[in-house]
């Protein structure tokens, strides 16, 4: 079909007026990308994009990431000029309460939206999730006869984007792995908000992208509808095995001279000049103004785009017909399974046994990795002692695009972005792994997992001082709690093998948020005071009974993960009427009814001690103001982890001095 340049242009107005009125009436938002990325925005949704409007998820769209999620009005105006269902009352009604158009993009809340952005940086990570995605999709699906994955990810970012450590993290593993499918467009304007990017940046992008394996075009006019049609054309049809960058020189906050081109032009600044700005771009005085021309335009367009659709659908059907065992395979990324039908496929470890978590945890994904074929699993660098390496299955590469293991490199929050991605995307289960204390490095992406309710699992090792010679740079003391607080993500701390089976089960059961392991590096028993059954319950239910009292209850003592052994071990000590709580999970045991929890903790015991290698605060909440929280309110040491926990009071010892002393 030939570019109609005649009305993208008249809808580039239009967009640009939508924006305007939009910030306007809120007096809140940012014009500067909506305003200067209109022209490309019209090639995208009004020519370029693969997509369906009437089924924003539909298996074979192109998908767009807005990774500068503060220009949110762009994304917006395109979605309902498309036909998404996003009325113009819902463009009205920007960043209002409950509205579908909030401040920044968030998933689940506005049909079109693939993910939620605005933290810079993150979008293009997500972007390369999603080009994993679909690679790995094409190579598990695809047949000679039948291709019915071959869409592009088509990300747009700013100076913004391109200057957090995350975004290149992330375009260093695309270059490297060849995501060929992954079209970024970098809307360089020259001005970050605070001042024009000279005052912060000097590097060649293009050179810069070219050495890590991207083919580049660079468009000095990011306004000519052509030329960018034309450059997105090339970026799909190129078959050199490398991502594509597009760099479009614009002009932020285009359509109003008083600030276009300037770092005033970033915000809503801008606004302020609204009906000056309307009549300078040939727009009535009407506003949220979209003529029946545009209108007719995007209606006939989508039309088009169904019968793209339409045409897909029967080559997906024929898929179906004739391969049923990918189709199943295909239909079980949207089911679930329980944590006990997974539970039955894990082994009940020897009572013998005696291993770290993170081994019992080598043991316990193995099984689940042959029930769960849709589930991937990837390493920042650490696959020999995070041990969350599929056994069964090879690395994903270039070569073998079928693979189930994924070598991030010393990229922990490029590969938790890029987690995010391929969760949003919707096929496959994935999990990542690292020390717990890089946690830190990963916790934006990890917080916006939580936010975007993404099913991600991370598995997070060497969890506590037991790290040993290390030495505090490597000991998480604090790690664990400040996870712990991030809302809707379940932080689980087992005790033992059994624990861990419980913990694996629990993680992949969850699709409404993420979960994150913390496993010990140090060997630790089974707890074979505890039936088996009942520590892998118990993880489920985030708290539990693990050792009864046989006499009146006069103490509580509360722990879980490696410290949980401290526990039992006193209670024996100190007599019949001590009961031992394993608490792995505060989110989930906090969910329980209120009956269960009193269950497990009786008011009427104020007798209570928690023991636990990192900092004590979150206890409190269960042991209350009349007992006592052993921890580790400092920093560790470098000592092996025995020594270590010994230095710094976690011993069975510390638990009964302090029971008695209550």
């Amino acid at each position: 079909m030939k570019l109609n340049s005649e009305l993208l242009t008249q809808a580039s107005a239009q967009a640009r007026g939508l924006a305007i009125d939009a910030v306007h009436k809120c007096s809140s938002g940012h014009l500067g990308l909506p305003l200067g990325a209109a022209e490309i925005g019209a090639v995208l949704y009004g020519h370029a994009l693969v997509h369906n409007p009437d089924q924003p998820r539909w298996l074979n769209r192109d998908r767009f990431v807005l990774s500068a999620g503060h220009g949110s009005m762009f994304l917006y105006t395109w979605l309902h000029l498309s036909g998404y269902d996003l009325s113009l009352d819902d463009v009205k009604n920007f960043r209002v309460l409950h509205s579908k158009t909030p401040g920044h993009p968030e998933f689940h809340e506005t049909p079109g939206v693939e993910c939620t952005t605005g933290p810079l940086g993150q979008g293009i990570g997500n972007a390369v999730g999603f080009a994993l995605s679909g690679k790995m999709a094409e190579a598990r699906f695809n047949t000679a006869a039948h291709a019915i994955f071959d869409h592009h990810v088509v990300c747009l970012a700013g100076d913004g984007c391109m200057q957090e450590g995350v975004a290149m993290e992330a375009c260093s593993f695309a270059g490297h792995q060849g995501l060929d499918n992954l079209i970024l467009i970098y809307d360089a304007n020259d001005v970050t908000l605070d001042a024009m990017a000279d005052k912060t940046q000097s590097e060649n992008t293009a050179a810069r992208f070219k050495a890590i394996g991207w083919d580049v075009q660079t468009l000095t006019d990011g306004h000519d509808l052509a030329a960018i049609l034309k450059a997105i054309n090339k970026a799909k049809r190129a078959k050199t095995g490398r991502p594509q960058l597009i760099i479009a020189k614009t002009e932020i906050g285009r359509g109003i001279p008083e600030v276009a081109g300037t770092s005033k032009g970033h915000g809503e600044g801008g606004a302020k000049f609204s009906d000056s700005a309307r009549k300078g771009l040939g727009l009535p005085e009407e506003h949220f103004y979209v003529s029946p021309a545009v209108r007719d335009y995007f209606a006939a367009h989508k039309k088009r785009l169904k019968r793209g659709y339409n045409k897909w659908r029967k080559t997906y059907n024929a898929w179906r017909a004739a391969n049923p065992d990918k189709a199943a395979l295909l239909d079980s990324a949207s089911a679930a399974p329980s944590a006990q039908q997974l539970l039955a496929q894990i082994p009940v470890f020897p009572a013998d046994a005696k291993l770290a978590t993170r081994a019992a945890g080598r043991d316990v994904l193995q099984p689940i990795a042959a029930a769960l074929p849709l589930l991937i699993s990837g390493s920042a660098d650490l696959h020999g002692s995070t041990l969350n390496y599929i056994a069964s299955d090879k690395d994903f590469d270039a070569t073998n695009r079928a693979g189930r293991n994924l070598r991030y490199g010393i990229r922990e929050h490029g590969m938790a972005a890029i987690n995010n991605g391929v969760a949003y995307d919707g096929i496959f289960r994935t999990s990542c792994a690292t020390f717990l204390v890089f946690a830190d490095y990963s916790r934006p992406s990890m917080r916006l997992a939580a936010l975007s309710k993404l099913p991600v699992v991370y598995i997070y090792t060497h969890d506590s001082v037991g790290v040993g010679e290390d030495g505090p740079t490597h000991q998480p003391v604090e790690t664990v709690s400040g996870l712990r607080v991030i809302p809707n993500l379940d932080v689980i701390r087992p005790a033992d093998p059994e624990e861990t089976a419980g913990a694996f089960a629990a993680a992949l059961e969850n699709v409404t948020g993420p979960t994150l392991l913390a496993l010990s590096r140090q060997a630790v028993a089974n707890l074979n005071e505890i039936p088996a059954q009942t520590r892998r319950d118990g993880v489920l239910l985030g708290g539990y009974v693990a050792v009864q009292e046989t006499a009146p209850l006069t103490h509580i003592l509360l722990s879980c993960g490696s410290e949980l052994q401290w526990a039992v071990a006193a209670a024996k000590q100190l007599g019949a009427g001590v009961r031992v709580v394993s608490v792995p999970s505060f989110a989930r045991f906090d969910a329980q009814p209120q009956s269960y929890r009193d269950s497990v903790l009786p008011p009427s015991c104020r007798k209570r001690v928690a023991i636990e290698a990192g900092v004590s605060n979150l206890w409190h909440q269960y042991v209350g103001l009349d007992g006592k929280v052993i921890g580790i309110d400092r920093f560790g040491l470098s000592a092996p982890g025995n020594i270590a926990m010994k230095e710094l009071g976690i011993t069975t010892e510390a638990v009964v001095a302090a029971a008695q002393a209550l």
